[in-house]
Order: C-alpha cells, then sequence, then structure tokens
C-alpha cells in the first residue's frame, strides 16, 4: 500500500509556529529592538486573527474581510497601569507588488473593529458633547496600536515596494503633504536578525540555506541535512521550513526514528529521481521503464517510484 502523504499549506504550518509566544516574541524584539528582550512571552495572548470591518458610504456599504496570519496582544504593567500593543506577523511565499497598502488595510481594519466596539457604548448622548456624540468616541477615548510584521520566505530577492509612498506616482512637490505608510518586512533568505530564540535561530538558518540562489539545489539540501544533524534541529522547525518552502511532507518519515533530518533525505531522493526521470524522457522511455530505472538507481520501492513519477507528471502539466 502506497505510503501516506498529506499536503500541509505553507499558511497553516507557519501560523501553528508563530502562534509559540517564546517564538513570536523573540521576532519581534529582533525586528523592532534589534534583539533587546523588550517583549516578553508571558506578556503575550492570542487574540481574534479575524479583522473584519464595513466601510459605510452614503449610497452603499463596503464589506473587507481581513483574515490575519497571526495577531496577539502584548499586556505590559507599567507605571501609570497596563499597555496594550497588538502585534501581527504576515507570511508571504510571493512578492505582492500591493503589499504595503494590503498591510495598511489589515491595519485598518483592526483600529476599525475597535472603533465599532468602543462605539457601541455609547447609544444615547447622556454624558457627551455634541462632538463625541457624532464621533461616537470621547476624546479621551483611546485605541490599542497595531504593528505588523511581513516575513517573506521565496528565493527571489524582494523587489516590490515596502512603503505606500514607492506605489504612487506623486508629483515631486506634492510628497510631503501626500501621507505615508511603511511596512517591516523581512526576508528569509537573507536578514541580520539578531535572535535568541534557538527555533528560530536554526529556522531562518535553514531558510537562508534552502533559498540560497547562488548554489544548486543538491548543495543547498545537503547543506541543510547537515546543518540539521549537527543542530539537532526541532520537529516543528522543520515542518515550518518544509510548509515555507512549499515542500510535501511524508508524516511515516516525521514519525520515524526521530532523526528530523531524514525529512531532507526525502526531499534529496526526491531531487534524484527528477533527474533521473527527465533524462529518461529525453531518451524516450515509457513510464513502466523509468519505474524500473527508480527502483534501482535509488533503491526503492515500487509505490516509491509511481509516487515520484506522479509527481513528476503533476508538475510538468
Amino acid at each position: 500500500m502506497k505510503r501516506k502523504i498529506k499536503e500541509i499549506k505553507p499558511d497553516v504550518i507557519l501560523k501553528n509556529y508563530w502562534n509559540n509566544n517564546e517564538q513570536f516574541a523573540d521576532l519581534f524584539n529582533a525586528v523592532l529592538f534589534e534583539g533587546k528582550q523588550i517583549i516578553k512571552p508571558e506578556e503575550l495572548e492570542g487574540v481574534d486573527s479575524e479583522a473584519s470591518t464595513v466601510l459605510e458610504h452614503r449610497e452603499h456599504a463596503e464589506s473587507i474581510k481581513a483574515n490575519r496570519d497571526n495577531i496577539k496582544i502584548q499586556k505590559k504593567l507599567s507605571a501609570s497601569g497596563v499597555q496594550f500593543v497588538l502585534l501581527g506577523v504576515e507570511s508571504q511565499e510571493l512578492i505582492h507588488y500591493a503589499m504595503p497598502m494590503r498591510v495598511m488595510g489589515y491595519d485598518y481594519a483592526s483600529y476599525k473593529k475597535q472603533y465599532d466596539s468602543n462605539a457601541k457604548k455609547y447609544k444615547n448622548e447622556e454624558g457627551l458633547s455634541e462632538d463625541e456624540y457624532l464621533s461616537k468616541m470621547k476624546k479621551t477615548d483611546k485605541f490599542i496600536p497595531v504593528i505588523t510584521v511581513v516575513i517573506y520566505y521565496g528565493e527571489k530577492p524582494w523587489d516590490g515596494a515596502k512603503t505606500l509612498h514607492e506605489m504612487l506616482n506623486i508629483p515631486k512637490e506634492m510628497t510631503k503633504y501626500v501621507n505615508d505608510y511603511k511596512m517591516l518586512l523581512v526576508e528569509a533568505r537573507k536578514n541580520d536578525l539578531k535572535l535568541h530564540n534557538i527555533n528560530n535561530q536554526d529556522l531562518f538558518r535553514l531558510l537562508q540555506i534552502i533559498l540560497d540562489r547562488t548554489i544548486s539545489k543538491k548543495e543547498a539540501k545537503e547543506n541543510v541535512i547537515q546543518y540539521s544533524k549537527a543542530h539537532k534541529t526541532d520537529k516543528s522547525v522543520i515542518m515550518t521550513v518544509a510548509g515555507a518552502t512549499n515542500t510535501r511532507i511524508n508524516y511515516n518519515i516525521l514519525e520515524g526514528d526521530g532523526n528530523m533530518c531524514t525529512l531532507f533525505e526525502e526531499i534529496a531522493a526526491e531531487g534524484k529521481a527528477e533527474g533521473i526521470m527527465e533524462i529518461a524522457y529525453e531518451l524516450g522511455l515509457s513510464d513502466d521503464d523509468i519505474i524500473e530505472k527508480l527502483q534501482n538507481k535509488l533503491n526503492i520501492s515500487l509505490d516509491k517510484a509511481q509516487e515520484y513519477l506522479e509527481k513528476f507528471h503533476n508538475r510538468t502539466l
């Protein structure tokens, strides 16, 4: 019987990874504070990632649905009481040339959700000035600030805009009057983050290795295997790297002898199989001949050879 293979969507794997408070806090400390331990894991609490809102116009209402990848609230004690900050992570597999505008939309939706919740308290004019009643907000009301970090997991260098201004064609004399919106971007393939969490260190190091375009994929996979063995990389990190780079995960391997680097050995074997199949098709061999060649060259079962062939067909459709 063919071994069970499950497709794990990158967004699901990445959400699960960044749900961990220690890893989440370490990321934001690296991005915002150069690694200084300002945000503590125990201060973080998960919140609803749904940030839907409705923009009301005189003639129609437009719904905006914004599902955050990961968002947590930081509750920090201070001399003046409790301070709150909303921290969000957005994961990008591909370059999105409108990303600053998307981030602006996510952040706006978070603020609008806070505004709507706050406005429900003011059902009549009692205790409100005319301006406050019109605003559905008291002068003293304050909202929780929102900070969003975008992590890009692609092979190519990010060549898209990082600010709203970069998306606009603004006359030079008007630039200072057009509000800008900057996004915080982390490129997994190349960054100088000062990380303290071991899993985060391994995650970004493995991503840098596997996304390195200056070396062959075969060499990258070998380097990944060596790193995983030397650092005894955690299972969650292996799964996250595989998910972020859109690699299929074989649960029989992951749940087998406990050697996490075997997943990457499987990836390496798949790469060899693809090379064999490309040459075989150029030579005009039949599918049956190719399956036999895969079995002999890679010392694999009939089911595994058929699996490789099926995947190869799907990629070349």
